[in-house]
């Protein structure tokens, strides 16, 4: 039974990423293309400080929007949380909903509300809170915006799950033991909720690395993250081994990301049994 899923893994997941593998060794033509000509030229050549930067660049929007998510979603997850499960179910219906829409359809509208006559401008000149509309779109902030709006329900989902099994008898245990609200939520809530916190940043973070389109609509040419690097490379520079060799540094991060998760979850899961 698990031979057509197997074949299917095999056919388009697992030989795409040896061909990848196979390039990113390999040298680019005269006219672009590849020659089979192997070496690890193109990894020496991303330890340039140029591409070093938008490595970092990259990292810090990832953890950035991963932040906003989190600060975001983890009291929506709870509210969530505590409503009756009819009412739950219509909210949970609502963070989903926005996957019905194509996701560059969703950008391009997000470029109508924040360019300069767009309908964010318009709305605070009405308001007289700006007297000239203000440099909103192709900026770092839109680009961040438009990550946050697109991935916050990757961590609502997770969080939800992780704060709905939890016990809050545990909570009103240590408001009797004497502890602030703060302390109960830092010292117990917050650990025992860990695992969906970890899924959840991980599930924002790897993302926000990849999804070079939003970047390119709503950031512009002047933001240049490791994403478009590779997209620009594939089809712009027709560079594909070093597109490629920029693809598999990017899958290795993502992966010890995932090996950490597992990691993490598997001793938090010993630690709780124990």
């Amino acid at each position: 039974m698990l031979a057509p899923i197997t074949l299917w893994l095999l056919a388009f997941q697992v030989v795409p990423l040896l061909l990848i593998l196979v390039a990113s060794f390999a040298s680019r033509g005269r006219y672009g293309g590849i020659v089979y000509k192997f070496g690890v030229h193109n990894y020496v050549r991303f330890l340039d400080p140029l591409y070093l930067d938008i490595l970092v660049d990259s990292v810090g929007v990832a953890a950035l929007t991963t932040a906003i998510c989190l600060l975001i979603g983890y009291p929506f997850a709870y509210f969530l949380a505590q409503q009756p499960l009819s009412r739950r179910h219509v909210l949970l219906l609502l963070v989903v909903i926005p996957f019905w829409t194509n996701l560059l359809t969703r950008t391009y509208a997000w470029m109508i509300i924040l360019r300069g006559n767009g309908l964010l401008n318009t709305w605070l000149m009405g308001l007289g809170i700006i007297s000239e509309p203000i440099e909103i779109l192709y900026t770092m902030g839109a680009s961040v915006l438009g990550l946050v709006y697109v991935l916050l329900p990757f961590m609502v989902l997770p969080l939800y799950a992780s704060i709905e099994k939890f016990d809050h008898r545990m909570l009103r245990a240590a408001y009797d033991l004497g502890a602030t609200p703060w302390q109960a939520f830092r010292k117990v809530m917050l650990p025992l909720t860990m695992p969906g916190v970890i899924a959840g940043s991980i599930f924002v973070f790897i993302p926000s690395l990849a999804l070079f389109f939003i970047i390119d609509l709503l950031g512009g040419a002047r933001t240049i993250l490791i994403g478009n690097l590779i997209h620009r490379q594939f089809t712009q520079a027709r560079d594909w081994p070093f597109g490629a060799a920029a693809s598999v540094i990017l899958t290795v991060m993502s992966l010890v990301l995932i090996f950490l998760y597992v990691r993490f979850f598997n001793h938090e899961t010993e630690r709780v049994d124990a």
